[in-house]
């Protein structure tokens, strides 16, 4: 069947019926009604440095909505949310749908992962993809999606739908090509789905690896940190807030939730949910009101630190995300098969911005690593990842590229 879906394709009436069977196939999670237009989440299909999760979770609730995210773990080269999530020290990951219901009250968000009774289905189908080369159908990625999401019984979803080297697709247009079906399809099932095509060649913001990526999403959510990442999260977060009713335009949406980075209350709600998810309170609190080098000393760090210099004189064109990512895999960041044990303090830090100048001999990237020193052919894979050139410094374009939105009449 699989195969057939693969090679013939399905149309969105099909893909409807799929994603209903899929979504049906388990537990659904009920909700008060009263919180029917609060009901929000954001689905990324992967990339490298994505920790766009942790910050636009705890953003959403202190702009009054509830978050339920239902969150995946990283698989071949991109990093998963709850793995990022567990390099805090006793983050706990597994909560029934009581538990995420107290956490929706006391809190608003709460980020778990898929238990075996919410949409069985998937697993079983996301398994045999895998098998049997099925994986990057679009109506089976849609469906996988999909379904996922009409469980949450959400009033609106907003889909991070990556492209270029790092990504599922290689160009905008197949992007496109799925935001589209997550759209219609979302239509025919009452879901208000829209999906942003976000670029994906170079890695979001400066941070690559499980705890250094927790670091710089607290940063973000200190009112600073990358440009990139902070603009991902308030235009994400903007569409959701107009999209479910609770802001008249996006601008209005992207504003607040830039003023609830800016004004503190989305990391207290990042405290409250570690609290809520098993973290010792004093830790949380220590995590999200301490400087980034007290930080640094509460998370899971590497043994070594090595930085690679600049080969040349020249303006930052950009760093491959791709190459990082194999090489911090190779050096434990990643899993080859579903629960291989992971080194949480492992990852990179770039120390520079695309558009920068650089001078020869100037480090431009730290790894933490746990092992023996990288190897030749990890240092050249490192270095043919920062592309230089003779222009000018340039401001670097923001990774956020066009948002796809549902038919008109569907918004409200």
């Amino acid at each position: 069947m699989l195969m057939a879906v693969r090679l013939q394709g399905m149309d969105l009436e099909e893909t409807s019926a799929l994603t209903r069977a899929l979504a049906e196939s388990g537990q659904q999670l009920e909700w008060p009604k009263a919180w029917r237009q609060q009901l929000v989440d954001k689905h990324s299909t992967g990339g490298v440095g994505d920790k766009v999760s942790l910050v636009l979770a705890p953003a959403l609730a202190a702009c009054g909505c509830k978050v339920p995210m239902i969150s995946g773990r990283g698989l071949a080269h991109t990093g998963g949310t709850l793995d990022k999530l567990e390099s805090v020290p006793g983050f706990n990951v597994i909560q029934s749908p009581e538990q995420m219901q107290a956490l929706l009250e006391q809190v608003g968000c709460c980020i778990v992962g898929q238990s075996k009774k919410l949409v069985p289905g998937d697993g079983i189908l996301y398994a045999a993809r895998d098998v049997t080369a099925t994986v990057d159908s679009l109506p089976l990625i849609t469906a996988s999606i999909l379904s996922k999401k009409v469980v949450e019984g959400l009033s609106a979803l907003v889909v991070d739908v990556k492209f270029g080297e790092a990504a599922v697709f290689p160009n905008q247009e197949q992007a496109r090509e799925l935001a589209r079906a997550l759209v219609g399809v979302g239509a025919g099932l009452g879901l208000r789905v829209a999906a942003a095509l976000t670029a994906m060649d170079k890695p979001l913001g400066h941070n690559v690896g499980h705890a250094l990526e927790v670091e710089e999403a607290l940063l973000c959510m200190d009112g600073a940190g990358p440009s990139d990442l902070r603009d991902l999260v308030t235009k994400l977060g903007g569409a959701l807030l107009w999209l479910s009713g609770q802001a008249q335009t996006q601008a209005e949406g992207t504003a607040r939730v830039a003023a609830a980075l800016d004004d503190g209350s989305a990391r207290g709600r990042f405290e409250q949910m570690l609290a809520g998810q098993g973290v010792d309170p004093g830790l949380a609190r220590a995590l999200c009101s301490g400087s980034p080098a007290q930080r640094r000393q509460l998370l899971p760090r590497a043994q070594e630190q090595e930085e690679l210099l600049s080969p040349a004189d020249g303006t930052v064109e950009l760093i491959h995300a791709m190459p990082l990512a194999l090489v911090l895999h190779e050096l434990g960041a990643g899993r080859s098969r579903a629960g291989d044990a992971l080194r949480l303090g492992v990852g990179a830090e770039l120390l520079v911005d695309v558009g920068q100048r650089l001078r020869r001999g100037t480090p431009w990237l730290r790894v933490h690593r746990d092992g023996p020193p990288l190897s030749g052919p990890q240092r050249r894979a490192l270095q043919e990842a920062l592309v230089l050139s003779d222009r000018a410094p340039f401001a670097a374009p923001s990774p956020y590229a066009e948002l796809v939105l549902p038919p008109t009449g569907a918004q409200q």
